[in-house]
């Protein structure tokens, strides 16, 4: 048989909650995403706390809060301490999305499910891979290579390859093929034929995305029509993913037509997230890349852009036109819900949705058709105490800490108690005679038998020690250059770093904001006051699509194109994940499944793969090609076995039988019409073909009687018998490998 495969979903199958995937290939257990929603509902985590503790490897894919919310939390309270596998961008984006929601939280309720030093405890031990990189597991993975590929989606999202015997499990949700202004597209078309591909069917229904071009500027033209009539435009988003897309279309058309209207990027985090938009340009685009290596200039140096941290400052700024871009996206919590009940009730303002809102938020209330009028909210805040609440808050605080000081002290006097040896408390004077120079290896000083002291001018207990305080001879070993060193001492691991970094600088080594990390060092006695409130709605409410994901035509064709053994859905609604599964069992593979939550599926591959050596007869004889990174060759063999019993490859013992030539190698049309033209061949495409010379069609055509159709594909050439024709061929098999 071949690897062994189960998956088994635990968040987000059949709806559009939270990914979270287990998936078992022989036994070795891979969290693929580990997502929750904006509401922090600790129900949904409930599949995931029965097998946390079961995890070996978790896997995140993107940097948002449906990918990677409920990490801090899993590790703090569900068991889940396997290592965690991601890009850098998801890493660092990621943690700041984590305190952009935990700061968001702590301002408006008594948030306690997590703190921000288990969102540190969470990333900190994160291993970071760059694209195409092989990770090989070891351990209870031995045999498995994961290597992240890019997705499209959000700025180091990424589509998770797991290899074990040459059979590759694919994790591709949220993947755009689509090229961006900062991102390239997906390169989920570059698999062909996996064994199993894990996809999602969120937008199997949607059809008909507007070109780029067509719905950028529909972006703008909304939001210039508003800000010329002295409107205030608020665009709620994320806080480090498909805001920097909308970012840059707006700094880039500012740029173009010299635009004075001021825009506002508001976070907690927005100078951190810019930061390191800035240091991960070659994550992007390869237009952005381009640009930097030759003019050296940075896309994301936010010329038109205004960042701020804190709300205060958005209101002292003078009242007109503006555009405030604000977390969060759902408007449940952050900044987006204070600044939409100030502006709902003028007409000339718009709120403008540039995705749709999470099940059960007010974002997703308002995107609904109609929309409606009125909307109730509750709006909190967090006020000092004063007065007598502030008396009963402070006694509290010191019963606590005598509390505190008593079970302290009580464990003291078990401790010498334990000790078995009789001590005089009124004397200051006791000391531990067997105290020690400090060890590095050492956890902390070890208590030993206490002395009696002599402190009267009789004899002297013969067990008695003069009272001194306790001395170390630290000696050093000295060399003829001076004392040596230890240069292990001195040394900074990338750990300490981490933590030394992690809380005040804004700068590309910070991970807050300075006045972000004002909030969190802000120790007054407070408490959060809240009241309800219908905010009637009468701005404008635009929702336009810049969610960056592959709409279901695509969906369908890229499906087609990779053309798996075995196909599993999830994610998305049950109506588009019925309407994927009935399109791909007819026309992309006979296998494919979309299990229930915590159902688990079993998908292993129904090839045998069996491991051979090639003897040293055989390598002998073989002549190799390389093929860009890889060698390749023609072999003719019979399968004997070795003296060990194992599989082994050795040459034939008659002739070998002719076979036909094997063109190995893919052409691209585009590429090869600029090839012709250099050797002075007129060349056009016309009618889907290559247009070569006179008489001569080129054309690349799929063979339709497979299924997932794109996979194998024909090139024909037409034309007569001529020295055109045979010119034209040698040409084109000069494109290819023979074997």
């Amino acid at each position: 048989m071949g690897t062994s495969v189960q998956v088994k979903p635990l968040c987000g199958v059949y709806n559009e909650n939270p990914l979270s995937y287990l998936v078992s290939i022989d036994g070795f257990n891979f969290l693929i995403d580990c997502g929750w929603n904006d509401h922090f509902d600790t129900s949904l985590l409930e599949p995931l706390s029965r097998v946390a503790s079961t995890v070996d490897a978790v896997l995140l894919s993107h940097p948002d809060t449906l990918h990677l919310g409920a990490l801090p939390y899993a590790m703090k309270q569900l068991g889940l301490s396997a290592p965690v596998f991601a890009t850098e961008p998801v890493y660092r984006l990621g943690l700041l999305t984590m305190y952009d929601h935990y700061l968001s939280r702590k301002q408006v309720s008594e948030f306690d499910l997590f703190t921000l030093d288990d969102i540190d405890l969470a990333f900190q031990n994160i291993t970071r891979l760059t694209y195409s990189q092989n990770y090989y597991m070891s351990g209870k993975g031995e045999g498995i290579v994961i290597a992240p590929h890019a997705a499209g989606h959000l700025l180091g999202g990424t589509v998770w390859k797991v290899t074990k015997d040459g059979e590759d499990v694919i994790y591709a949700v949220d993947f755009n093929h689509r090229k961006e202004r900062h991102l390239n597209g997906t390169v989920l078309e570059s698999f062909v034929r996996p064994a199993v591909l894990i996809t999602d069917a969120y937008n199997a229904l949607l059809s008909n995305q507007p070109p780029r071009r067509q719905r950028d500027q529909q972006f703008l033209d909304a939001i210039m029509k508003t800000l010329r009539a002295d409107g205030k435009i608020l665009v709620p988003v994320d806080t480090a993913g498909r805001v920097l897309e909308l970012l840059l279309i707006l700094e880039q058309y500012w740029e173009q037509h010299q635009l004075t209207y001021p825009i506002f990027f508001l976070t907690y985090v927005s100078s951190s997230t810019i930061d390191y938009a800035k240091s991960f340009l070659e994550w992007m685009s390869d237009s952005i890349a381009k640009s930097f290596e030759h003019t050296r200039d940075n896309a994301f140096l936010m010329k038109h852009v205004t960042l701020l941290i804190n709300k205060s400052e958005l209101e002292n700024i003078p009242d007109g036109p503006k555009i405030v871009l604000a977390s969060m996206a759902s408007l449940e919590v952050g900044f987006s819900h204070d600044i939409f009940v100030e502006w709902a009730a003028d007409s000339k303002n718009l709120v403008l949705f540039t995705e749709r809102g999470q099940f059960a938020t007010l974002a997703r209330m308002l995107q609904s058709d109609p929309p409606p009028k009125a909307v109730k909210v509750t709006m909190s805040k967090r006020i000092p105490l004063v007065g007598e609440e502030l008396a009963a808050y402070e006694e509290e605080q010191n019963r606590k800490r005598k509390e505190a000081l008593k079970a302290t002290l009580i464990k003291e006097e078990e401790a010498k108690a334990s000790l078995g040896v009789e001590l005089v408390p009124a004397d200051p004077m006791i000391i531990d005679a067997s105290i020690k120079p400090p060890s590095s290896n050492a956890a902390g000083l070890q208590h030993g038998a206490f002395r009696d002291v002599f402190i009267d001018g009789f004899v002297s207990p013969p067990s008695s020690a003069g009272p001194m305080f306790p001395f170390y001879d630290s000696s050093s070993e000295w060399d003829d250059f001076g004392e040596v060193i230890n240069p292990d001492d001195y040394m900074i691991k990338d750990e300490d770093m981490d933590q030394a970094s992690m809380r005040i600088d804004g700068d590309l080594n910070g991970k807050l904001d300075e006045g972000s990390a004002g909030l969190i060092l802000d120790t007054t006695p407070s408490k959060v006051v809240s009241s309800e409130q219908t905010v009637y709605v009468k701005c404008s409410l635009v929702y336009m699509d810049f969610e960056g994901r592959s709409d279901g035509g695509s969906i369908k064709k890229i499906l087609g194109h990779v053309a798996p053994l075995k196909l599993v859905l999830v994610h998305g609604s049950a109506e588009a994940t019925e309407h994927l599964r009935q399109h791909c069992l007819k026309n992309v593979c006979p296998y494919v499944y979309a299990p229930q939550l915590e159902e688990s599926i079993d998908v292993t591959s129904d090839l045998c793969a069996y491991k051979v050596q090639l003897s040293e007869k055989l390598m002998s004889n073989i002549l190799f090609k390389k093929l860009g990174d890889y060698e390749i060759a023609w072999v003719d063999a019979e399968v004997g076995k070795t003296e060990s019993g194992t599989l082994s490859l050795l040459p034939l013992s008659t002739p070998p039988p002719p076979h036909k030539t094997v063109l190995v190698g893919d052409i691209k049309m585009a590429d090869f019409k600029q090839f012709l033209a250099s050797k002075g061949i007129q060349v056009e495409f016309a009618g889907g073909a290559l247009r070569c010379g006179e008489y001569v069609t080129l054309r690349k055509v799929g063979d339709s009687s497979q299924k997932g159709g794109g996979n194998i594909q024909h090139i024909i050439l037409e034309g007569p018998l001529s020295d055109e024709y045979y010119k034209i061929r040698d040409h084109l098999y000069s494109q290819f490998y023979s074997l």
